[in-house]
């Protein structure tokens, strides 16, 4: 089971491996944040680890992704622009976020993936820090609640679907 492997990885590198799944995510790093943090919230429920230190590790590496994607975008900005220009995915992402700004940054932290792709692209657009910190990081910080909230409260049965579909 899913959670197995979390205990697994803790007992080798402790809480840090939270922090890792969620600031390592846009770097290849293939865990999935909604059944890491589902699963985080489980073992917290249950006192196998404790459920504060968990939703700090968890929040903060999400930040840093976010933070990191930001920047790249910010500073690397003219030449991804360039490469990108006429791909039609980073056309309509811009169009989004033109048309729709404030709402596309709260609610592209809810989308897998987009979540991290959206941060690059507002670092592109030229969007001042300050801006982008108050609604991604308040987005970010409704995220992890909504999740670990979920997982303490429905994720043992969310778990136990998912351990018995075959794929």
């Amino acid at each position: 089971m899913i959670s197995n492997t979390i205990l697994e990885l803790l007992h080798q590198y402790g809480y840090l491996i939270f922090y890792f799944a969620f600031s390592l995510g846009p770097f290849g790093i293939p865990i999935p944040n909604e059944i890491t943090i589902i699963s985080g919230a489980i073992l917290s429920h249950t006192g196998v680890i404790n459920a504060w230190i968990t939703y700090f590790c968890i929040l903060s590496g999400l930040l840093t992704a976010i933070t990191i994607a930001y920047s790249a975008g910010k500073f690397f900005g003219p030449k991804i622009k360039l490469r990108f220009q006429h791909n039609k995915h980073f056309i309509k992402a811009e169009q989004i976020l033109n048309k729709r700004g404030n709402w596309a940054m709260s609610f592209g932290l809810f989308i897998p993936l987009v979540r991290y792709v959206l941060p690059i692209v507002i670092g592109l657009n030229g969007l001042p820090f300050r801006k982008f910190a108050l609604i991604s990081y308040s987005s970010a910080l409704l995220w992890t609640i909504i999740y670990f909230t979920i997982g303490i409260y429905f994720g043992y049965p969310f778990l136990t679907i998912l351990h018995h579909i075959k794929f």
